[in-house]
């Protein structure tokens, strides 16, 4: 491969010049002159043109290849600082919501999902250190997530509200309709025992009844997107959306009694 050295560049450049400054000279020369020096000079200017192209090309190349970096870096940070931006704005809720609750709360991170299909549960990171106990409810700032089922030093596991194992029981808001709300391992809850006349509409919240003592009364569990009635055709059901986006956790707050 031809390589460029400081010294071969430095004798073209001379080269170069000569040549352009007798270029320079050819409106003086005669006819005969110029016309002998015109092909040449073309010649030259097509060489500098390509000679310059490969001198710069290298340089250029880095060049490129160093902004990339750059650019790649700076994305880097701004990818950092939404995601800094992001928790803040999930951290002043949180934190919003601790200091109006009515209750004892504290702040954990989840930091593990549940491994099985058979269940619905979240690692949080505190444990019996830090005060939390199993059967401790588990929401955040936009309503009930879980109950705590196992406790260890450091971390505790959550069983979220969508596991069938779990049974809340639940009253529609508007109506004061009774019934149990359990989870489907799927994306919406179902509220079971409704009598076949109950009052229960789409759109109505289902809030925690304070009946099962393990869970505080007003705790917001969903809303009603569906109802139906059982195959027997004895009862009705309803099918509710949880006001907690549950596979997508990154906060909670653990009710301390």
């Amino acid at each position: 491969m031809f390589k460029f050295n400081r010294k071969s560049i430095i004798h073209s450049a001379v080269f170069v010049v000569s040549l352009l400054f007798i270029s320079s000279l050819v409106p003086v020369f005669n006819p005969p002159v110029s016309g002998l020096l015109k092909y040449p000079i073309i010649a030259l200017n097509l060489i500098k043109r390509e000679v310059g192209g490969v001198v710069f090309f290298h340089r250029n190349l880095m060049q490129n290849e160093s902004f990339r970096r750059e650019n790649d870096i700076l994305k880097n940070k701004l990818n950092q600082a939404d995601e800094i931006f992001l928790e803040n704005a999930r951290l002043s809720k949180l934190l919003g919501f601790k200091e109006k609750s009515s209750f004892m709360v504290l702040a954990c991170r989840v930091i593990a999902t549940s491994a099985d299909n058979w269940s619905s549960g979240v690692i949080i990171d505190k444990g019996s250190s830090s005060g939390i106990k199993k059967g401790y409810v588990v929401i955040n700032y936009l309503g009930l997530v879980g109950r705590v089922v196992e406790v260890s030093g450091s971390t505790s596991k959550v069983m979220l509200v969508s596991d069938p194992n779990l049974g809340v029981s639940a009253i529609c808001q508007r109506s004061r309709q009774e019934g149990l709300v359990s989870g489907t391992l799927g994306t919406s809850l179902v509220m079971k025992y409704l009598p076949k006349d109950a009052d229960i509409k789409i759109s109505d919240s289902i809030m925690s009844s304070g009946l099962t003592e393990a869970y505080p009364k007003g705790l917001l569990i969903g809303t009603v997107i569906d109802t139906a009635e059982e195959p027997s055709g004895l009862s009705r059901y309803a099918i509710i959306k949880p006001a907690v986006n549950l596979s997508n956790l990154e906060e909670v707050l653990v009710i301390v009694p």
